[in-house]
């Protein structure tokens, strides 16, 4: 990567640009990790940001979560009876007190594992 320099005063300040960034594909997840990299991996955020990678960083992280989040929702209501038709049609507040449980367990496992490291 070769810096071109602008004479400022008595210092030599790199001419950085950043190309235009598409951030649609960024989710939640992808947002929390550029928030945990800027306040707690600056080395890491700032090697991204100036190797123009920040965002393929983000989409891959956004990616990532949203697969396993899919994952382990899915096994989530594979493995408990209670999760049927059956027993939403009988049962909804139970069946999405049941669903709420699950999701949180899943994203704080994902916040843990893919998105606070």
């Amino acid at each position: 990567m070769k810096l071109n320099y602008t004479k400022v005063g008595d210092y030599l300040l790199p001419n950085l640009t950043i190309k235009n960034q598409n951030y649609e594909r960024i989710n939640k997840y992808g947002y929390l990790r550029l928030n945990y990299l800027k306040e707690h991996n600056k080395g890491l955020y700032t090697t991204l940001l100036m190797q123009d990678e920040l965002t393929n960083h983000l989409v891959s992280v956004s990616n990532e979560c949203e697969d396993r989040l899919k994952i382990l929702m899915d096994n989530y209501i594979k493995n408990d009876e209670k999760l049927t038709e059956k027993s939403k049609a009988n049962n909804q507040i139970e069946w999405v007190e049941l669903m709420n449980n699950y999701k949180d367990c899943a994203e704080e496992i994902i916040l843990k594992e893919l998105v606070y490291v």
